[in-house]
């Protein structure tokens, strides 16, 4: 599902610093996974077998019917993080993880205040759509995408990085949520894998404008800002690779560009993480 994966087997630590899990007697009783365990990484894995629950950090997380899990890290993630399975029979496998930090770029603007004057039009119409953001990432699909190499939705120049982050006056602000690719106005936007239309807004978001979001199941979505277009409506399901709308500059934005965001659960991810390296 992850371009440039490593997979992990019961080896030593790799780049990304994971230790080996512990010793058992079956070929299949450990964790097994490809992706990146770094800061705003993501990784599909499989459970030990006969694994009927599993935990990330002591909360639950999904597990397929045959085995299969994703698990994400946000981008402030801390430096470990600890796999838990329950078994069948009554044991539990533990793997421990270690989560590489980034380095992310910092913009220091100590003539600036965080907030300007308040907008009591902004703040009457933002309520309403956070509420709508929510419900759509509550909704349980059927969406195998998860399971997939994912694609980037459009090809351009990489305007804004995910994770950086300005501070004013020594306040820091909210860090970017996504990758930003500047394209021109109606440049069409592609499912960078398969899923089902969560959220298709009918009006421009004040901040988002007009806003799609795709369930690639497992807790893992995407979300399209900024869009001229949308040409899929909810509960549409999609395929890797179709048309589902076109790039603009709706809502809050100072050029015609494609912000491109991805969260598993709470965790919010680089996209440049799970698609791999753009290619024209």
């Amino acid at each position: 599902m992850i371009r440039a994966a490593v997979l992990v087997l019961l080896a030593a630590s790799s780049a990304a610093g994971q230790q080996a899990p512990p010793s058992n007697t079956a070929s299949q009783s450990t964790f097994r996974w490809t992706g990146t365990l770094s800061q705003g990484g993501l990784i599909l894995g499989a459970a030990p077998d006969g694994a009927r629950t599993l935990t990330l950090n002591g909360k639950p997380i999904a597990l397929s019917p045959d085995g299969r899990f994703i698990a994400g890290f946000d981008r402030d993630a801390g430096s470990q993080a600890t796999l838990i399975a329950a078994l069948a029979d009554g044991r539990s496998v533990t793997q421990s993880l270690s989560i590489a930090p980034r380095a992310w770029r910092i913009e220091r603007l100590n003539t600036l205040p965080k907030f300007p004057a308040p907008d009591p039009v902004f703040a009457k119409l933002r309520p309403p759509e956070l509420a709508q953001i929510v419900a759509a990432r509550a909704r349980n699909t059927d969406a195998q995408g998860w399971r997939q190499s994912f694609a980037w939705p459009a090809t351009g120049r990489i305007s804004g990085l995910f994770g950086s982050q300005r501070v004013y006056k020594g306040e820091p602000g909210s860090y970017h949520s996504g990758t930003d690719i500047a394209i021109p106005t109606g440049t069409i936007v592609t499912a960078p894998a398969d899923g089902v239309v969560i959220l298709a807004a009918d009006h421009p978001f004040t901040l988002e404008g007009n806003l799609l979001m795709l369930d690639h199941g497992m807790g893992l979505n995407s979300a399209f800002l900024h869009l001229s277009r949308i040409d899929v409506k909810l509960g549409d399901h999609v395929t890797k690779g179709q048309p589902i709308g076109a790039s603009g500059m709706t809502g809050r934005a100072t050029g015609p560009h494609l912000h491109w965001a991805l969260r598993w659960n709470d965790a919010k991810l680089d996209p440049m993480l799970v698609a791999g390296a753009m290619r024209p």
